[in-house]
């Protein structure tokens, strides 16, 4: 019933900046690739002008002024000639591939440019060598960046218009909060002076088959209250676990819910094991009780019954709550908020969405059997 404001500002940011981020995968995959051609591209080129610069210094070369010729030497260029067997006659290159053909090629982090040498010309070589060892990792940086900040701008900003946008939100909720309370209030006092009254005018005047009318619609009446009640509660209560009397508990709600079951002339039945005790929250273990045995007195056919069984094994404790009723069309449904098979059949749609709520924060194992038009059976393992 609380609306928070924050998270959820924080869960649709960051949604929206993963929706955003995936959408710029593909652009930012593409300006990768053409980044990394364009790289190549200028190396190429680099490559080629460095062999011209060398042929450049060997044709100046002067072999009569009995100086030896000195092969250029770069800080971030390897250089050498080789011959026709690509054998290294002079090379400052650490790591040649065995074979190579003239023009431009790629050996893992290391490119080469071959150049074909007129023949006889430069010192007996046939072939002139320039290589350069490239990282792309400064690319890939420079795209991880990218895609890291404008998601944490993008993130930003989200999360600041969204927390904006959530403000209204926030009001209306805690107005429309601060209105149900009212009302579970003001319902909560009428409910127990007509149950109370009706309690005391049977024994007074005896019971007639208004009586049990009013009392089983007074405690339908309450249980849906109880479902709201604990709705509202539920975020900023507490529920601590305490050493529960299964067998007594689940035989006082049996005998709260048979003047509702009466009514449609419905038999419970039961199997309860004497002093099955459990570790559990009272409230809660209620909440799982009163909606899964409602439900099955709700939807079973008049004049049928409701079988109720408690059992203790050696690991687990299991109960059991089967109807003859309708059946269930989609039991995956039924534990979504305000979903209803039978809209004629009354009742909010939480009961049973509170229950799985419940059984999910406890770690308690839900089993559903049902067959259209011969029932359901809902089960409960308990740790």
């Amino acid at each position: 019933m609380i609306f928070d404001r924050k998270r959820f500002a924080l869960k649709y940011a960051i949604l929206y900046a993963m929706l955003i981020a995936i959408i710029m995968l593909v652009p930012l995959f593409i300006y990768t690739k053409l980044m990394l051609v364009i790289n190549e591209g200028k190396t190429q080129n680099a490559l080629l002008k460095e062999a011209r610069n060398i042929i450049l210094e060997m044709e100046n070369y002067n072999p009569t002024n009995d100086e030896a010729f000195r092969f250029p030497r770069y800080s971030s260029y390897q250089a050498g000639l080789y011959d026709f067997n690509m054998k290294p006659i002079f090379t400052l290159i650490k790591y040649t591939p065995s074979s190579f053909t003239p023009g431009y090629h790629i050996y893992d982090n290391y490119r080469y440019y071959v150049l074909k040498l007129p023949e006889n010309r430069y010192f007996g070589a046939d072939y002139l060598v320039v290589s350069k060892e490239v990282n792309s990792e400064a690319v890939y940086i420079v795209v991880i960046l990218a895609i890291v900040c404008i998601v944490a701008i993008l993130f930003l900003l989200t999360w600041a218009v969204f927390k904006s946008f959530a403000r209204p939100f926030v009001t209306i909720n805690r107005q429309l909060d601060n209105f149900i309370k009212d009302s579970m209030h003001e319902i909560n006092t009428p409910l127990s002076i007509i149950q109370v009254n009706a309690d005391l005018f049977s024994r007074k005047f005896g019971t007639n088959k208004y009586i049990p009318r009013i009392k089983a619609a007074a405690k339908t009446l309450s249980t849906i209250y109880n479902d709201m009640d604990y709705l509202i509660k539920k975020e900023s209560m507490e529920y601590p676990k305490e050493k529960i009397n299964f067998s007594e508990f689940l035989k006082e709600r049996v005998d709260y819910f048979k003047e509702v079951a009466s009514l449609r002339e419905i038999k419970i039945l039961t199997q309860i094991d004497d002093n099955v005790e459990i570790e559990f929250n009272p409230v809660k273990l209620q909440r799982i009780i009163d909606n899964t045995l409602s439900n099955a007195i709700k939807y079973s056919y008049e004049k049928g019954k409701v079988e109720i069984k408690l059992k203790r094994d050696q690991k687990s404790t299991i109960l059991s709550i089967r109807d003859e009723g309708v059946g269930i069309k989609e039991p995956k449904k039924v534990f979504e908020r305000y979903y209803r098979e039978d809209s004629f059949k009354g009742g909010f749609g939480i009961g049973l969405n509170i229950v799985r709520n419940i059984v999910e924060q406890e770690g308690v194992e839900i089993k559903i059997d049902s067959k259209l038009g011969k029932g359901s059976t809902f089960s409960y393992i308990f740790d």
